[in-house]
């Protein structure tokens, strides 16, 4: 949730604690963080195989991804269909802090256009692991993705701590406040029909990054709901809470795991830390191994990036905090594009068809402070507009320079959309 409490604010009171050159306060404690040498072989106790690392040894996820397909064989085989497997579509969801309202209306405005597919694969990383679980099941949560994004103020997410909190705390804020707004609405009910479409082979995927070991996790939500009980519905919030903790400003998840039957404990914070919206690992040929398994099929991805994709102008000041704030921002702004650049490439090595929505540049509603909800509500409503209008997908990141092709300003709707020819294959 890469929108927060102020770099500026977390900074001056860290400030202030060290001019005051208080010592010997406690500190907040944790059970020991996984060796590095097992960090390969920490577990989740009593729930195995429900976690792969971004990047790492991919048996894993090849795993999880073939054992979707066998289950989704078994239920069409239930259900009497046959023939070929039909079109797969993907839905990725950035973070963006309270920005996620555009997604949310995005989301909801295409199920009002009767367009909307039922998604093989949704992912979610920070704010995108708040709207996920509820894309994932479908219109029927529509109004829940609508009550959250446009009704959500500060005090449902954070409560800040004392004056000390930057130096001698593990956060500026808590976020207990937004662990109660989801176990409102993410309860054993949710889970089991998440693991009832799990059962069919469909996949929920939330990022999240383990500090300790410098490495993002992607949790299989799915396989954690197929779990059921109080312990797999603690983990799963846990989860959703992690993805979305902005270092600094809110306290890192605590993860209970074992390693070579010793238990342990991973610190886990927002998935925006590492990536700001993820598909599938770059180093799975998708088309290539499932072909080669013996199936193949038709997949189309959404892609929904919560921020805005100009390069918003602004005359900084010439003062420490300004800068260092504009830079991070910046830092993110650039963060994004590269993961729409890796994933556009990755997708179309792949056969799997590009689409990208982002909130439109003539967006400029004002912003108070973070979860305003007069601003939140404006922005599910631009989302909704433009999808119960028919959206017009963009069909490569902004500035990809992949082949001939140029921008073209859809008048009707105020957003641009680019046509480009694909790279040529080598």
């Amino acid at each position: 949730m890469n929108k927060g409490i102020s770099l500026r604010r977390i900074w001056l009171l860290a400030m202030v604690g060290l001019t005051l050159g208080l010592q010997g306060c406690a500190l907040p404690t944790r059970l020991p963080a996984v060796p590095p040498q097992l960090t390969g072989h920490a577990e989740i106790p009593g729930m195995p195989d429900v976690r792969f690392v971004a990047g790492g040894d991919m048996t894993e996820f090849r795993k999880i991804a073939f054992r979707g397909i066998q289950h989704e064989r078994e239920w069409r085989a239930q259900q009497g269909e046959t023939g070929p497997l039909p079109p797969a579509f993907f839905l990725a969801i950035s973070g963006g802090g309270d920005d996620g309202a555009f997604g949310a209306g995005l989301l909801n405005g295409w199920t009002a256009a009767g367009t909307r597919p039922e998604f093989k694969l949704v992912t979610g990383i920070s704010t995108g692991a708040l709207i996920a679980p509820f894309a994932f099941l479908g219109p029927k949560y529509d109004a829940t993705l609508r009550e959250i994004f446009t009704t959500t103020s500060p005090k449902d997410v954070l409560e800040l701590r004392g004056k000390l909190a930057a130096l001698f705390d593990d956060a500026l804020a808590d976020n207990r406040p937004l662990g109660r707004s989801i176990r409102k609405y993410v309860n054993e009910g949710l889970l089991r029909e998440i693991a009832a479409e799990y059962a069919k082979g469909r996949f929920l995927a939330i990022g999240t990054v383990d500090l300790d070991a410098r490495r993002g996790i992607i949790w299989d939500m799915g396989r954690i709901a197929s779990y059921g009980g109080p312990k797999a519905l603690d983990l799963f919030v846990k989860i959703m809470v992690a993805s979305a903790a902005i270092p600094g400003a809110f306290p890192p998840t605590l993860i209970d795991v074992e390693a070579d039957g010793k238990p342990y404990q991973e610190m886990h914070v927002d998935g925006g830390t590492m990536s700001q919206v993820f598909v599938y690992p770059v180093s799975v040929h998708l088309k290539e191994e499932s072909e080669a398994a013996g199936f193949a099929r038709e997949r189309k991805l959404y892609v929904i990036r919560n921020a805005r994709l100009d390069p918003e102008w602004a005359q900084v000041e010439r003062r420490t905090m300004s800068i260092a704030q504009r830079a991070i921002s910046s830092l993110i702004y650039s963060q994004g594009l590269g993961d729409l650049y890796r994933i556009y490439a990755t997708a179309h090595r792949d056969g799997v068809d590009f689409n990208l929505a982002f909130i439109p540049p003539t967006f400029n509603a004002p912003h108070r402070e973070e979860f305003d909800t007069g601003y939140m509500r404006k922005l599910y409503d631009v989302g909704y507009a433009m999808a119960a209008k028919g959206f017009p997908w963009v069909k490569a990141p902004p500035g990809f320079r992949g082949g001939a092709g140029c921008w073209q300003r859809n008048g009707s709707r105020g957003v641009e959309e680019q046509r480009v020819k694909p790279p040529a294959r080598r």
